[in-house]
């Protein structure tokens, strides 16, 4: 199995392990342009945390506070836990493949021999068939997760709060884009308490353009999957 080293140096560089995000109120080129960014947004999130002190914004305190502590959780998970980058990714296919049949599995199977992807897959049911796929894209996946550009290090305390929270409101944000473009994915990562860690591989997914499967042919998938390995 995978390890998770490339998402815990991400978390580790930026402090994101070492903060309480529940209690964090009270607590060059374009990598440049994505560090500020990131300040920007974690300084927005922050000065929200005021609405806390007026009647009229509590909703946005409370879901701030839930997102928080939903990404909190979802960072624990990643240190004793084996890979949650092939966890999303099998998710994804157990949503994709979910209502194919035998027949359409074995026609995206052939094709993606025809463009030398071969799926070792030991049965063609659709959950040894997800099982495989996610292992396939997950060793061949193009993938640096691009976490160094999301948010630097940050020298002071203080700015490595921002940092941090900028993070978080980015990984809020793809959630709040995923709930709306793919919501049975969503779902699923919700239930899984992973669906604010699907930042990390949101770029993947639209330089593929995996949201789009939901209404995919079996010629596109292969596309997708063809795309996300390559």
């Amino acid at each position: 199995m995978y390890n998770n080293n490339e998402v815990i140096s991400y978390l580790q560089a930026n402090r994101i392990l070492a903060l309480k995000l529940d209690h964090a109120v009270s607590a060059v080129g374009q990598q440049v342009i994505n560090q500020v960014d990131t300040l920007g947004k974690g300084a927005t999130r922050l000065l929200y945390y005021t609405s806390c002190f007026t009647d009229e914004y509590n909703d946005v305190c409370q879901q701030q506070k839930t997102e928080d502590i939903r990404f909190r959780d979802a960072v624990y998970k990643v240190i004793p836990h084996g890979d949650v980058i092939y966890d999303m990714l099998r998710i994804y296919f157990e949503e994709i493949f979910k209502y194919r049949t035998s027949e359409q599995i074995e026609h995206i199977k052939q094709c993606l021999m025809v463009v030398n992807i071969h799926i070792a897959a030991s049965s063609l049911t659709s959950a040894g068939f997800t099982l495989a796929v996610a292992s396939s894209v997950r060793i061949g996946l193009n993938l640096s997760l691009e976490i160094s550009a999301l948010a630097g290090t940050w020298a002071s305390r203080g700015i490595a709060a921002v940092g941090v929270y900028g993070v978080v409101q980015k990984a809020a944000d793809t959630a709040h884009r995923l709930h709306i473009q793919f919501p049975a994915y969503y779902s699923a990562l919700y239930a899984q308490g992973l669906e604010m860690l699907y930042f990390l591989i949101e770029p993947v997914f639209q330089k593929a353009g995996a949201i789009e499967a939901q209404w995919a042919s079996d010629n596109d998938i292969v596309g997708i999957i063809s795309r996300m390995i390559q």
